[in-house]
């Protein structure tokens, strides 16, 4: 379908980097949204794989491809962005899709709530083959502080936030990087961990609203090999977060620090069950009861869970694998129970 729009209202922004693999199934999540009014601005972050070939056989005329050397992940979202022409800015990382509503929804959730800054969606994951793993996250939706966002992170991932455009524009900084100036609003000096930054950055510096949409729109590829693979690097690069921030608000980072470090090591503890690394999710799912104990008290049922998952971890993998099918089993029973409604 080749469709011209003068002024899109959602601008997607798409980065890439030898994502071959998935690429395709991104782009026709896009495609497909029954909401047609956007742009997809995809970010050739200096790809070495066939994945702009692929992109190139896409004829529409909505699909934009924009170069630029190999800067990473934030540097890609700022360059995308700063291309922006939409009302509305929605991350769509390149290994996972959308579900065909998911523009529309939060279309109608901007319309609705006029202070609201970010809106996302809850996420079903998909293993590396796309196969649906019959889990997900379904996050807080309401009420959302800058405590739930240091804590929980309740956006998830990021391919679930569409973002209000005004509030980017309000939210940029221009920082000198590689030989120039350039206009940023996520943080370049990180690898990882960008987005949970710079949810914090805007919830501490500004009035804007955190909401989410209930139905699983977005669908996040659990990838072992990604960027959350070196899951110690990934720790170190949200204390990087945490430092670069303090001086917002001390009293703040001073309260919630020890809370929001054990959830942190909780989630890098479950990263590494994924990936089988015994070690390391014994070393992080000990490490967060041990941060602060407060999280056996507030959410026992899922550190005891985390803990026990990577005891398990060590046995051997066919053994493992039957228990992990069960627990999957048991969990995605709970989360249909206590779906909002």
């Amino acid at each position: 379908m080749n469709n011209t729009i003068n002024k899109p209202i959602f601008s997607v922004v798409m980065p890439m980097y030898n994502v071959a693999k998935y690429v395709a199934t991104a782009i026709e999540s896009v495609l497909a949204q029954t909401y047609g009014q956007f742009e997809l601005i995809c970010v050739d972050d200096g790809c070495t794989d066939n994945t702009l070939e692929i992109v190139s056989t896409y004829k529409d005329s909505r699909i934009r491809v924009i170069r630029q050397k190999n800067m990473g992940l934030s540097a890609a979202r700022n360059t995308g962005i700063s291309h922006a022409r939409g009302l509305y800015v929605a991350l769509l990382d390149s290994d996972d899709y959308w579900a065909p509503t998911k523009l529309q929804m939060h279309l109608s959730h901007f319309r609705n709530n006029p202070k609201l800054g970010v809106s996302y969606s809850a996420s079903q994951f998909i293993d590396e083959e796309g196969n649906l793993l019959g889990i997900g996250q379904y996050p807080k939706l309401t009420n959302i502080h800058a405590q739930d966002i240091f804590c929980r992170n309740p956006i998830g991932n990021g391919s679930a936030a569409v973002l209000r455009k005004s509030m980017l524009l309000q939210m940029g900084k221009h920082v000198y990087n590689n030989g120039e100036v350039r206009l940023t609003y996520f943080d370049e000096r990180l690898r990882q961990s960008e987005d949970v930054e710079f949810w914090l950055r805007a919830a501490l510096t500004s009035d804007w609203q955190f909401m989410g949409i209930g139905e699983g729109l977005t669908f996040y590829r659990v990838n072992a090999s990604g960027l959350s693979a070196n899951l110690t690097n990934q720790y170190q690069a949200w204390r990087v977060s945490v430092k670069n921030n303090y001086h917002l608000n001390p009293a703040f980072f001073d309260k919630w620090y020890s809370m929001a470090s054990a959830y942190q090591k909780r989630y890098l503890a479950r990263r590494a069950v994924q990936s089988r690394n015994s070690f390391t999710a014994l070393k992080f799912s000990v490490g967060a009861i041990l941060t602060n104990w407060r999280i056996m008290r507030d959410e026992p049922s899922r550190t005891l869970a985390t803990l026990g998952a990577a005891l398990l971890s060590i046995l051997p993998s066919s053994i493992y694998n039957a228990l992990e099918q069960r627990a999957m089993q048991l969990t995605k029973a709970v989360q249909q129970r206590s779906l909002p409604v």
